[in-house]
């Protein structure tokens, strides 16, 4: 357990003295709240994020109710291609959410948000000291501070670069996970014998989830390349981007990659063909580890249209494929991917403050996150991670010590996912990867489009 001041030891016994500190604080960011803040213990909040599904919002929010009983929370899922959009008029307006979510990169990223966005660097202190930063998830807490505002309580990280298969599907048919380029084509060219899909993923106009994958291809050539042009020191259209691209237009020409991928979603469609039996294979993250629980899946699946009482298909992480030959181990990249924001003009600015940061930085908030699979907690601490004996896995014999052994993969990762990556860049890889699959346009030649966005900040 972290050390705690007197106060803070309280609120883990079950009071409410953190929201009394959080009310403290208020109206002390640089920007001024339109609300004197209101009481820190009780209130309505409207929170909006892409992330948790519908069915961990509520275990969540039910577990923050024990410690909170009269803040009610009420939760607002909008898909991440479409949260910078619905979030900008929203804040600009005084019906805003309470409480939202930003990203580390990209088009909602905590410094696209900034303005709209209360200062929690006094509240954060208070509950972890002054050292609060060495205490939580390093880049989460530089990612979601801008120009010296703590914009966002981080609470979850994600990692990629693994996929995900149906083990049942593989059982049926006796088959093994690919380990390479020739081995995947075989095992495409027999799933689709049988009627079915293969690879399926989601390359429509605004989906960034097929970044993951050329990441993926990118690591297989060199583990160095995406990070060096991540943070400036290399270039996005150098040898390696250029071969990982080829590779991506190679995945479709072998018949690995499902047709149509330009005019498919990741969510729900990719999710959806998946969980219910109609494609062995995707590439997700972490993340993907919710739906090896009862309750996550089941949910899931009723999403997707299965009937009630249909058997629960075992899925399972595996590593990407040595596309390239080279040899090179899977990497686990990571990036903190979400934290929660506190609205400004919030009429319950106070219980908003309280709500944001007791999710991820409390262990009782930790536990719940991680007990959920779907996100890793940002606070450090032995006594943060899942609690394994009460997380209900579908099939427990086989999942169990593949999940824990991911878990410590992400744990142990230091090589950055996406994290300031701009919102141009962004773009451009998503182009990029749709020019590889649904144009002529030579590998080097969309390369240079996504180097011409970085240099320019524009999408070519």
């Amino acid at each position: 357990m972290f050390p705690r001041l007197k106060h803070i030891r309280a609120v883990l016994a079950g009071t409410t003295v953190l929201a009394v500190t959080a009310m403290t604080f208020a109206g002390c960011g640089p920007s001024k709240s339109t609300s004197d803040g209101g009481s820190a213990t009780s209130g309505t909040l409207n929170w909006w994020s892409w992330t948790p599904d519908n069915d961990l919002a509520e275990r969540e929010i039910a577990a923050f109710n024990k410690v909170y009983p009269n803040i009610k929370v009420t939760y607002k899922k909008i898909n991440s291609d479409q949260l910078a959009a619905v979030l900008r008029p929203a804040l600009a307006s005084n019906d805003g959410p309470d409480v939202f979510t930003v990203n580390a990169s990209g088009s909602h990223s905590a410094q696209a948000f900034a303005p709209y966005a209360y200062d929690l660097t006094p509240a954060m202190k208070k509950l972890l000291g002054d050292d609060w930063k060495s205490k939580v998830f390093a880049p989460g807490a530089n990612a979601f501070t801008v120009k010296g505002r703590l914009v966002a309580a981080e609470w979850a990280k994600v990692g990629a670069g693994m996929m995900w298969i149906n083990q049942d599907m593989f059982d049926k048919y006796g088959l093994k996970p690919p380990t390479n380029l020739a081995e995947w084509k075989t095992l495409c060219a027999t799933f689709r014998s049988k009627g079915l899909g293969c690879f399926q993923e989601g390359l429509a106009s605004t989906s960034s989830f097929g970044t993951d994958t050329l990441h993926s291809l990118v690591n297989n050539v060199d583990p160095n390349a995406w990070p060096n042009a991540l943070s400036g020191k290399g270039k996005w259209n150098s040898p390696a981007f250029v071969t990982a691209l080829q590779e991506l237009r190679t995945l479709q020409d072998e018949g690995i990659l499902d047709k149509g991928a330009v005019g498919v979603q990741q969510y729900p469609d990719v999710n959806n063909a998946f969980l219910s039996g109609k494609v062995p294979m995707v590439q997700m993250g972490t993340w993907y580890s919710q739906y090896a629980t009862n309750d996550s899946l089941d949910a899931a699946l009723e999403g997707a249209g299965v009937p009630a009482g249909s058997k629960k298909v075992t899925i399972m992480p595996v590593p990407f494929p040595d596309v390239s030959g080279k040899g090179i181990p899977m990497t686990v990249y990571s990036d903190p991917d979400a934290g929660q924001a506190v609205n400004l003009k919030s009429k319950h600015l106070n219980a908003a403050v309280t709500f944001a940061l007791w999710l991820g930085n409390t262990p009782e908030g930790a536990h719940v996150v991680a007990n959920n699979l779907d996100e890793f907690p940002t606070l450090k601490g032995k006594d943060v991670g899942p609690q394994w004996d009460k997380v209900s896995l579908v099939n427990p014999k086989a999942q169990l010590s593949v999940l824990q052994a991911q878990e410590k993969q992400l744990e142990e990762s230091t090589a950055p996912r996406n994290i300031g990556m701009s919102a141009e860049v962004s773009q451009a890889l998503i182009d990029a990867e749709q020019a590889m699959v649904n144009s002529s346009k030579s590998a080097k030649q969309v390369a240079d489009t996504i180097q011409a966005a970085a240099d320019s900040g524009q999408v070519h």
